[in-house]
């Protein structure tokens, strides 16, 4: 393709490379890596921590990023999807990637492609590595797509990896159960190189690839701990270091977890960060869609991204937490390759009444076929309705002043409730 002939616009590109590979999906390293070398990309920044996992991958790259930034550092921050805008996905300096800066970097991975195709992912993974280079940043923070070791984002040599939790997600790529999906997932793991795991018992095949590389593994509620000190504090501490934090800002009783795992990442630098840091990028990281709260007369509407039964348990669980005076009502709308039932029967408890709604897209569904599939579950009898913006309407009517209403099941899901709750974001 000529340069004249080149897509103008942010959205023309978008468009423009969702076509240029065969699959949406095509796991393995060959293609980006190519690339990268002809655009004679290095390392990303002076440090780097890739973050790989089931969930909770999002909210510790905000945390690390949060914290860093707070110690004065220069940080780049590459997450996926994004909610609202494709610009989320690369953030320099705590703001987003502007249209130029990305059709710049879409305009270089085409000078050096040549005839080598490349996946959406891909690009934007290239993307992220080119304006992080050019940005002369202190830290990247890289956030694993699908899995790890087939992922673009592990042609990054990280200085840490993390791998927050493992559970059963995206089995056709990855595995049927944990030491299958643990597997993948230590591929990022580098030989003698710190590797944060966030859980007290990941897979065996994790440990395994840890110890084969030299890899020092670092274990959550072993190595190092998150306990509550009261309702308003936390504590932190390793063998040798202690710290006193503010609750994150980040609702759910995992964030404490997740903010436990990003300080272990950035301490597993070894690169001095004052304690005040810790203490201000707690209270400060900010991640859209993950229990995010809005008033409606009354009525509270969480919205999240959870996706799969893990997510739907700590759901669970933070609505458990923070109980309110009326009714959960749910809106819920999934892929099809998820496993609906699944979280359908991990929030049953916490959901007095269920409402199920369509998605649009790749391996999208309606709510008829969501709902056939959820025979036997809670949400059974569920309300069908088009679209989630129908489906939350009615919600919120129905609802009175001191009920909840829980907006969940996908990154599609959530973007369309929030573009309805909070237009002007």
């Amino acid at each position: 393709m000529t340069t004249t002939a080149r897509p103008q616009t942010l959205s023309d590109w978008l468009g423009y490379i969702e076509q240029q590979h065969p699959a949406t999906i095509d796991m393995g390293l060959d293609r980006v890596r190519t690339v990268a070398q002809a655009m004679g990309l290095g390392a990303p920044a002076e440090r780097s921590i890739v973050v790989g996992g089931t969930n909770g991958k999002g909210s510790t790259v905000a945390f690390i990023e949060a914290i860093a930034r707070a110690a004065g550092w220069k940080v780049g921050a590459y997450t996926s999807p994004h909610l609202l805008r494709y610009n989320e996905r690369v953030r320099i300096d705590g703001q987003d990637a502007t249209d130029d800066d990305l059709m710049a970097a879409f305009n270089a991975i085409e000078d050096a492609r040549g005839d080598t195709t490349l996946t959406y992912f891909e690009y934007g993974t290239l993307a992220a590595l080119h304006l992080f280079a050019q940005a002369g940043l202190d830290l990247a923070v890289l956030e694993v797509g699908l899995g790890g070791r087939l992922d673009a984002v592990n042609i990054v040599d990280g200085d840490v990896a993390v791998i927050t939790t493992v559970d059963i997600d995206h089995s056709d790529w990855l595995g049927e159960d944990r030491e299958a999906i643990g597997t993948e997932k230590a591929g990022i793991i580098r030989g003698w190189k710190p590797v944060i795991l966030g859980e007290i018992d990941p897979p065996s095949s994790v440990l395994a690839r840890a110890y084969l590389l030299g890899a020092n593994a670092i274990r959550g509620g072993s190595d190092f701990f998150a306990e509550a000190i009261d309702g308003e504090r936390w504590r932190w501490r390793d063998v040798g270091f202690r710290l006193e934090l503010p609750h994150p800002a980040l609702r759910g009783p995992i964030q404490r977890a997740n903010a436990a795992t990003a300080i272990a990442a950035l301490r597993a630098l070894d690169r001095p960060l004052p304690r005040t840091a810790f203490i201000e990028g707690v209270a400060a990281a900010r991640i859209r869609g993950r229990l995010q709260s809005f008033d409606r007369d009354g009525v509270e509407v969480l919205v999240d991204v959870g996706h799969n039964p893990q997510a739907a348990r700590e759901l669970a669980a933070a609505l458990k937490a923070s109980p309110v005076t009326g009714s959960t009502i749910a809106v819920f709308a999934a892929l099809q390759d998820k496993d609906a039932a699944g979280v359908v029967d991990a929030l049953a408890d916490q959901v007095q009444q269920w409402h199920l709604a369509g998605l649009e897209g790749a391996r999208a569904q309606s709510a008829a076929e969501l709902q056939a599939r959820l025979a036997g579950t809670a949400a059974a009898a569920a309300t069908p309705h088009a679209t989630v913006v129908e489906a939350l309407q009615h919600a919120v009517a129905q609802a009175n002043a001191g009920d909840r209403v829980l907006v969940f099941g996908s990154f599609h899901t959530a973007a369309q409730a929030l573009q309805t709750l909070d237009p002007g974001a």
